[in-house]
């Protein structure tokens, strides 16, 4: 087993105006019905309003603290406006207490800064990455994750995502610049299935150890594989099955897939 060391860490309290409640599911949809498998459990947690818009434009804000999310795997900072407003933004490699950050359509391309894409010099990494100019960072927001701009074409920027896959976002967007902080995450080994437990997470059994009632790859007289392909309890496909809905606005965006 292994841990974090929590070293970039220096705020352990919470800012108790951004926290709100938040309430489990358990994979259960509003009928009662599990839907999804393997949940339930795991230790409470309150939800950290993070500011994926960075919508105050112009306005230079200072590092707080980093702290800890449960709900995420990157670290968030909290940051400090001239009226006192605080936020939370998630917190990039290198950002610590005391530094500034601004957001505005032309700003200077420092670690935690928030600008359109438009304007990122080539080669630069960021992440938070808006897909719909004003909604907010959707893509590259784990820890660990950073987009690199490669290209400009007409109005879009071409970027580099993490999976490899190229693919072409307005330029209008916006985006942080920098890679996300914990960057050590993909080396945490759980070691325990307690510790899967505390994270909410059940015990997942495999398909070909269940009942025919339970899963399509369930029952037989010992070890069968069930006659068909390798799927999931739903019947999608797993051992690479195609399973992305196409849609042809978002098809045409992607210049190079992940997958050649």
């Amino acid at each position: 087993m292994s841990v974090s060391d929590f070293s970039e860490i220096t705020k352990h309290e919470p800012e108790k105006s951004l926290l709100v409640p938040l309430k489990r599911s358990a994979g259960r949809n509003s009928h009662g019905r599990m839907t999804i498998g393997h949940r339930g459990g795991g230790h409470k947690r309150r939800y950290r309003l993070v500011d994926f818009r960075r919508t105050r434009d112009n306005e230079t804000a200072t590092v707080v603290g980093i702290e800890y999310d449960p709900n995420r795997t990157a670290r968030i900072a909290l940051v400090e406006y001239p009226d006192g407003e605080r936020s939370y933004i998630l917190a990039p490699e290198g950002l610590t207490d005391g530094d500034t950050v601004v957001s505005g359509e032309k700003v200077r391309p420092k670690v935690g800064n928030c600008m359109r894409l438009e304007n990122v010099p080539l080669g630069f990494f960021v992440h938070n990455i808006e897909l719909t100019p004003g909604k907010g960072g959707q893509m590259v927001r784990s820890a660990g994750g950073a987009a690199q701009v490669s290209a400009r074409e007409g109005r879009h920027v071409h970027l580099i995502l993490p999976s490899g896959e190229i693919r072409k976002v307005l330029g209008k967007c916006r985006a942080t610049i920098g890679r996300v902080g914990n960057v050590e995450h993909e080396n945490v080994r759980i070691g325990k299935a307690g510790r899967s437990r505390w994270l909410g997470k059940r015990p997942r059994v495999r398909g070909n150890a269940t009942n025919p009632v339970d899963h399509p790859m369930g029952g037989g007289e010992g070890h069968r594989s069930g006659g068909r392909h390798p799927c999931s309890r739903t019947g999608v496909l797993s051992k690479g099955g195609k399973t992305r809905k196409r849609k042809k606005y978002s098809e045409r965006l992607i210049v190079r897939r992940r997958k050649r």
